[in-house]
C-alpha cells in the first residue's frame, strides 16, 4: 500500500479516537477545536512522511504530535484563562491542569464510550445525530456525509454547526450518563448504529446500493458497547447478531457491475460462514433477560435468511416473526416484507389480498412487490409494476436494478 492510501487507512482508524481523546481532555465545549488538532496533525503527517518516508510506529507518530498540538492550542488561544479557568470556579469537579491528553488504550476506548452517547443525546435531532455519528464517531467526511444524505456541503456544515451549538447550549458532558439515565440513553444510541448500519445496507446515495464502510462502522461502535459491563446487555447483543446475519451477505448482494442481486438469486458458497456463526453466538447472549425487541426480532429473521433452504418451516418462522414485529414496531418495510413471507406460506391469491390493505402509491418496494407476485401469472401486470417501481425509484442503482428485471421477463 502506498504511503498516502496508509494515511487514509490511519485517518479512518485514528481520527474518532483522537478526537474523543482531545474532547475529553478540554471538555466537549471545544469539540471543534480538537477535530483542527486532528486535521492538523494529519497535515504535518502528510506534509512530513512525503519527504522523511513513514516512521516505524505511524500510530504512536501521530499521537505524539497531536499531544504537542493539543498543548500549544490550549496556550496559543488562551483557552486557560479565558474559558477553562471561569468554568473551573464554578465547577470544582473538572481538573483542566496543563497536561499531555492520554492516549493509553483505556483512555481512548473510554472516550469514544463516552463520546457516543454525548454524541447521542436527545437534545439533538436525530438526522443531525446521525450527521455528528459520521463525522465524530466514524470519521467521515463533510463531502461523504453530504452524499450519504443527498444533500450538499453547506447544508451539512450547517446541520453539524447547529448540532454542536446544541451541546454547548445544553452543558453536555464527555461522560457517561447516570445509571438511571443510561438504559434510556442507550436506546437512543442502538437506534443510531442502527440507522447507520440500515444507511449502508441500502444507501441512498446515486452510486452505491452497498456501503459497507458504514455497516462496518456501525458493528464497530456496537462491539464496543458489549465490551462495556453497563452497556452490554441483550438488547445490544441483538443488534450485533442482526449487522453480523446482513453483513454476512455483503459479497452476494452485489454483482460486479454493482446490480443488487436478489436473495433468491445469491449464490450461498458467498456468504460468510464465519459471521453467520459470530452472529449465532451473539443471538444466543441476547436470549437472556425478559425484553424482547425489534432487534431480537430482526435479528431471528435475519438467522432465517441465512438458511438459503427454501422450506416452509423457514417462511412459517419468518412470517411469524413479522407479525410480532408489525405489533411493536409498525413500518411499511416490515409491512411489504410481511406480505412476502405470506407468499411463501399461503401463495398469491392471499398475498395479494394483503396488498390492498395498504396504500403505498408512492413506494417504489410496493411495486416491486406486486411485479414479484405477477410475475409467474400475469407477465404484463409484472411489467406494468415494474415500471411504475422505475418511475419511483430515487436512486441509479435502483433504477438499474428494476431495468434488469424488466429485461428478464
Amino acid at each position: 500500500m502506498s504511503e498516502q492510501g496508509t494515511l487514509k487507512t490511519l485517518f479512518q482508524q485514528e481520527f474518532t479516537k483522537m478526537v474523543a481523546v482531545i474532547s475529553s481532555r478540554f471538555g466537549l465545549q471545544h469539540i471543534e477545536l480538537a477535530e483542527d488538532i486532528v486535521s492538523e496533525t494529519f497535515l504535518v503527517a502528510a506534509e512530513t512522511w512525503g519527504m522523511k518516508g513513514m516512521p516505524p510506529n505511524p500510530t504512536a507518530w501521530l499521537y505524539a504530535v497531536a499531544r504537542q498540538k493539543a498543548l500549544y492550542h490550549l496556550r496559543r488561544n488562551k483557552i486557560l484563562e479565558e474559558k477553562v479557568i471561569p468554568e473551573v470556579i464554578v465547577r470544582q469537579d473538572i481538573d483542566y491542569r496543563l497536561t499531555e491528553a492520554d492516549f493509553t488504550f483505556q483512555n481512548i476506548r473510554d472516550s469514544q464510550l463516552q463520546m457516543m452517547f454525548a454524541v447521542c443525546d436527545p437534545v439533538i435531532a436525530s438526522e443531525a445525530q446521525i450527521g455528528l455519528a459520521l463525522r465524530i464517531l466514524c470519521g467521515f467526511g463533510i463531502d461523504e456525509i453530504a452524499e450519504a444524505f443527498l444533500s450538499n456541503k453547506e447544508t451539512i456544515n450547517k446541520r453539524l454547526f447547529r448540532a454542536k451549538e446544541k451541546l454547548r447550549e445544553a452543558g453536555i458532558r464527555l461522560e457517561l450518563p447516570p445509571e438511571v439515565a443510561l438504559e434510556r440513553r442507550l436506546d437512543n444510541v442502538l437506534h443510531i448504529i442502527y440507522l447507520l448500519f440500515s444507511e449502508g445496507y441500502y444507501s441512498k446515495t446515486q452510486n452505491e446500493l452497498l456501503r459497507k464502510d458504514l455497516c462496518l462502522e456501525a458493528m464497530r461502535l456496537c462491539i464496543s458497547l458489549t465490551e462495556y459491563e453497563k452497556t452490554n446487555v441483550p438488547k445490544t447483543n441483538a443488534l450485533l447478531a442482526l449487522m453480523c446475519f446482513h453483513a454476512s451477505r455483503f459479497n452476494a448482494r452485489q454483482a460486479g457491475d454493482g446490480l443488487h442481486i436478489l436473495y433468491h438469486e445469491q449464490n450461498e458458497d458467498l456468504w460468510d460462514a464465519e459471521l453467520v456463526n459470530r452472529g449465532i453466538h451473539f443471538l444466543d447472549i441476547s436470549a437472556e433477560g425478559n425484553e424482547v425487541t425489534t432487534y431480537h426480532l430482526e435479528a431471528r429473521i435475519a438467522y432465517w435468511h441465512c438458511r438459503k433452504e427454501d422450506t416452509r418451516e423457514k417462511w412459517q418462522e419468518i412470517l411469524q416473526l413479522y407479525n410480532q414485529l408489525l405489533h411493536i414496531n409498525f413500518s411499511p418495510s416490515v409491512f411489504l416484507n410481511r406480505i412476502y413471507a405470506l407468499y411463501k406460506v399461503k401463495g398469491r391469491e392471499a398475498a395479494l389480498a394483503e396488498t390492498q390493505k395498504i396504500t403505498l402509491e408512492n413506494n417504489h418496494f410496493y411495486f416491486v412487490l406486486l411485479a414479484e407476485l405477477y410475475r409467474e401469472t400475469d407477465k404484463e401486470a409484472a411489467k406494468l409494476n415494474l415500471r411504475k417501481a422505475l418511475a419511483l425509484a430515487r436512486t441509479e442503482t435502483e433504477k438499474q436494478g428494476i431495468l434488469s428485471q424488466l429485461e428478464k421477463l
